[in-house]
């Protein structure tokens, strides 16, 4: 046989296990939940992929940023022209900038309020979370309330949770976490945040 027999052979039998994968399958009938956690650099910037997508196919979508504050992203500066997105930007930067819990209680617990009237409203068909994971280990919000406000959420509605530290139960609701691992970072090697990559 030759090789490019063997290779045809061995597709279509991948592809015939593939299909029968899929043909196993079926659609929930409502938002999937979306955790994207770990160290490595890439969370959100995976969940503007995302939210593209969704407006790729003409969904409407909304962003709560939890701890960025007024910080100027690429990605904030591009739906602001573009717009398809409403966007809430309500943390007041890095948690060592503020050096104020109650403030930064109040800011997340503001925050997250509003993410439950986007995540419950059915107006939505992407709410993104960025950053709640941090709120969360800072226990400027508590698991139990941030699985309520997902489990209140309407059918319609995704959610995509970013953030290092997720945790544990809210990985074990959602239908999808991803991990990213840091195997090389630029600021390790004293390089400064670069604009368009970083931020």
């Amino acid at each position: 046989m030759s090789d490019t027999q063997e290779h045809k052979d061995k597709m279509k039998a991948v592809q015939a296990r593939q299909r029968a994968k899929v043909a196993e399958t079926r659609d929930p009938g409502r938002g999937l939940v979306l955790i994207h956690t770990g160290k490595g650099k890439g969370k959100s910037s995976s969940a503007w992929g995302v939210v593209i997508r969704a407006l790729g196919w003409g969904q409407k979508v909304a962003v709560v940023q939890f701890i960025k504050g007024k910080w100027k992203t690429g990605e904030r500066r591009f739906f602001e022209e573009h717009g398809g997105v409403t966007w809430h930007t309500m943390g007041e930067g890095f948690t060592w900038d503020t050096q104020d819990r109650d403030r930064d209680i109040a800011a997340a617990q503001a925050a997250f309020g509003k993410a439950c009237d986007l995540m419950a409203g059915g107006d939505y068909d992407l709410v993104v979370l960025d950053e709640i994971n941090i709120a969360l280990r800072y226990e400027y919000l508590s698991v139990e309330a941030v699985l309520d406000g997902l489990k209140a959420r309407s059918e319609r509605t995704g959610v995509i949770l970013t953030g290092r530290d997720a945790p544990e139960a809210l990985c074990d609701y959602a239908d999808l976490v991803t991990e990213m691992t840091e195997v090389k970072h630029p600021f390790q090697a004293g390089i400064k945040a670069q604009r368009g990559v970083d931020f």
